[in-house]
Order: C-alpha cells, then structure tokens, then sequence
C-alpha cells in the first residue's frame, strides 16, 4: 500500500508560507489606518491633500531605485507595462481622492466606508481574473451593509441617500472604487512579474501621475517642498503607505483578490479606534458594533477558503 504523506520540508514550508501571509496581513491591517493618521494630520496642517499625495510616491519611489537594480527590466513583457500604467493611473488618483476625503472627514466613519472595496474588489475580480467566489464569501460580503449601518447612523445624515451630499463621503468612496479596481490591475502585473517589481513600478506610477494630478490642480504652492515641522509625519507615513503597499502585494500573490480585500477590513477597527484617541470623534460605541459585524463578514470570507 502506498502512502502519500508530505514529507517533513514540504510541512514546513507549507507552515511558513501560512504565516508569512498571516503576518502580511496583519501588517497590512495596522499601517494602513496608521498612514491614514498621518495624511488626515498633514492635510489638517494645511498640506494640499495632493501634494500630500505626490510626495508619498515620491519619497517611496526614491527608497526603490536600489532594489530596482536587481531587475531585468529588458525581459519583462509589453503587456507588464500597460498594467503598470493603469494601475498608476488608478492608483494616484484613488489615493488623491483618499487624502482629500481625510482633510475633511473623521477617520472613524471613512475607516469603515472601505469595507466596501471587497465588494468591489470581488467583482472587478470575477470580471478581469475569473476569480468566483465561494458561498461563504458571498455571505460575508453582504454583511458588509449591515455593519455599515451603525457606522453611517452616527452622521446627522443618518443610513440614507442624503449621506452623498456630504463631500467627505462623495470623496472617499471615489477613492474606495478607484482603488479596488487598481487591486485587480496590481495583481495582473504580479502575474507577470513579482509582488516586488509591483510594488517598485506602483511606486514610479503613482509618482508620475500623482505629480500630474498635482500640476492639473493648479497649486501655487511647490509639490516639492517639505516644511521642517512637517518632516517627521511625512517618514512615517511613507513608511506606513510602503508597508501597506508591500504587504498588499505580498497577499494578492498568495490569494484572490476579493478575499484578500476581505481581510485587510479587519483594519476598520483600528481606524476607529484611532479616531476615538487621536481625533476625539464620537459614537465610538455604535461604530465599533458595526466593526464587529465587518470582522464577522472577514471570518466567512476565511471559511470560503
């Protein structure tokens, strides 16, 4: 009789993979609301949100000039550099539309609003990558609008259509669908390349069209320029953003798109959290039982696989 048991070094490997992802994701749940403090404190500062914007790119894009050279760039395929293109387009603007939502908004209600991008994230992801998800998947998903309801009860707007009026919300979720859809075309150029190479192209795309979004917009103030008080919070948030990006990548090589966008919600919480500590916002109470409901839309979305 024979035996198919894995021998030791494929257990181990296996293991290790398991809790490199585990360990992604986690990262990514804490630095993504940690770099949504610092934009929000920047923009309050009276830093233009794009500017805001073009220098994170920046900054990130310089960091990747030395792991860069390591790639053979010659080797890559035409069609890498079309979905690097539309990623950065999609990208810089999502993340514009990201910090300008921020200068205005409270972090514990916009946190929660991106619970959305798994909906979106999942459908972009069946249309473009045939990803089709489970039924578990489908049931955490709809959970999503439950525990969005007592986040957006908290506004004077309330749970209803009157909400989109509100510039904050109009803003972040042209960021939440921009974004989601930038997920699907990041994970093409994976499937090309690497979640390396992703990242170092999602860096130098988003710094050209980030700076041409800035230019567009007509700021008298320079893009480059970087005021002394402001330094400090400008390292940590590219420090935060390059985490989340990476760690980003790092999981879509390893997961489906929507899952994975699943997941990262988990971060709603620490948003909210954050917000309550660092900004004072309120109704603490109602936005964190919605929370709850999205992280048990995240557990359905682990069953699924």
């Amino acid at each position: 009789v024979q035996t198919c048991a894995l021998p030791i070094s494929a257990i181990r490997t296996i293991f290790a993979n398991m809790a490199l992802t585990a360990i992604a994701v986690l990262l990514r749940i804490l630095s993504n609301p940690l770099a949504n403090v610092f934009q929000k404190q920047l923009t309050e500062r009276s830093e233009p949100p794009l500017k805001v914007n073009f220098i994170t790119f920046l900054l990130l894009s310089a960091v990747c000039i030395v792991p860069a050279t390591r790639i053979e760039w010659a080797a890559l395929p035409k069609e890498f550099w079309v979905w690097c293109t539309v990623a950065g387009i999609f990208g810089a603007t999502g993340n514009g539309f990201l910090v300008k939502a921020l200068q205005g908004g409270d972090l514990s209600v916009l946190g929660p609003i991106n619970s959305y991008k798994s909906v979106v994230g999942m459908i972009a992801g069946i249309l473009l990558l045939g990803e089709i998800p489970g039924l578990w998947g489908v049931a955490g998903i709809a959970l999503i609008v439950g525990g969005s309801y007592f986040v957006l009860d908290t506004l004077n707007e309330k749970f209803s259509p009157a909400i989109l009026r509100r510039k904050d919300i109009r803003y972040r979720i042209w960021a939440m669908v921009l974004t989601a859809v930038e997920a699907v075309f990041i994970k093409k150029v994976i499937l090309y390349a690497s979640a390396t190479t992703a990242f170092i192209t999602w860096c130098w795309f988003g710094a050209l069209f980030s700076l041409a979004l800035a230019l567009l917009a007509g700021r008298s103030q320079s893009p480059l320029r970087i005021r002394r008080k402001d330094f400090s919070r400008y390292v940590w948030l590219v420090l935060c953003i390059g985490t989340m990006q990476y760690t980003t990548n790092y999981v879509f090589d390893r997961m489906n798109v929507g899952y994975a966008l699943a997941l990262f919600q988990l971060s709603t919480i620490v948003s909210i959290l954050l917000g309550y500590k660092i900004f004072r916002e309120q109704a603490i109470g109602r936005k964190l039982l919605g929370a709850v409901i999205m992280i048990v839309e995240s557990v359905l979305i682990i069953f699924s696989k």
